[in-house]
């Protein structure tokens, strides 16, 4: 399958970094014009945009668990871009600790970003492609939300929820030919999990059959499989990108 992308407006969340920042570029060898998101890191979206100068690319930043600004963000979106071919709900935050002793404002920190943040996005992102009755929203979870990792009960249950909310999304927008997925990394040699002490690093790479951590280049051509005209009858569904976990 040749990717081409030239007629599509594609938002990213995350986009400046980390696996967004792969997704952001490879819809731009592509062809899209493509707005990257991003929550607060102004030097990395500084250095995004001059690396990619010359390309259709724009950085917004955006509290995504704020409502009334992801409304403000879309009806700013909706002036200048005709159309929004694709969303990738990519942005998301850690705050790991065990159950008994997590602050509470950890939890909501985490819930309020990953998962209510994707509702915004994905609400206001549905209502601009039902404008053309054609879209694809694809959501980056986590293996976490199937299998649940100690010390991750906030992100486990916030990626857990992002599947659930896609999977009935994409009961309701089918019949309008707007897709919901998933892609669901494992281990991905990111800024995300760049603090993991080494022993665990190790321990959670021997738990890879194939005894690696993947690449965010692998995780951006999954989405943008996901995003192709092409996979028009896949939807509510979840790829694993995991090397085999």
């Amino acid at each position: 399958m040749k990717f081409e992308y030239s007629d599509y407006n594609v938002i990213v969340t995350g986009g400046t970094r980390g696996i967004g920042k792969a997704v952001t570029e490879a819809f731009l060898e592509a062809g899209a014009s493509v707005t990257a998101v991003y929550a607060a890191n102004d030097a990395a979206a500084a250095d995004l945009r001059e690396a990619l100068a010359g390309r259709p690319l724009t950085t917004v930043k955006l509290d995504i668990s704020n409502y009334a600004d992801v409304e403000s963000f879309f009806e700013d979106f909706d002036k200048k871009h005709e159309s929004l071919e694709v969303l990738v709900n990519n942005a998301g935050i850690r705050r790991d600790g065990v159950v008994g002793m997590m602050p509470e404002a950890d939890w909501s920190a985490v819930i309020d970003t990953n998962l209510s943040g994707t509702f915004n996005m994905s609400k206001f992102a549905l209502m601009k492609m039902l404008q053309h009755k054609y879209g694809r929203i694809i959501t980056i979870t986590s293996p976490s939300g199937r299998m649940g990792f100690a010390g991750q009960a906030n992100y486990a249950a916030s990626k857990a929820g992002q599947v659930a909310l896609m999977k009935s999304l994409s009961k309701e927008a089918a019949r309008r030919s707007i897709t919901a997925n998933c892609v669901s990394p494992g281990f991905i040699d990111t800024e995300l999990i760049a603090d993991l002490p080494p022993e665990m690093r190790k321990e959670y790479s021997n738990q890879v059959p194939l005894k690696r951590f993947g690449t965010t280049v692998e995780v951006a051509s999954s989405v943008l499989f996901l995003a192709a005209r092409e996979s028009s009858y896949i939807t509510g569904s979840v790829l694993e990108v995991t090397g085999g976990i």
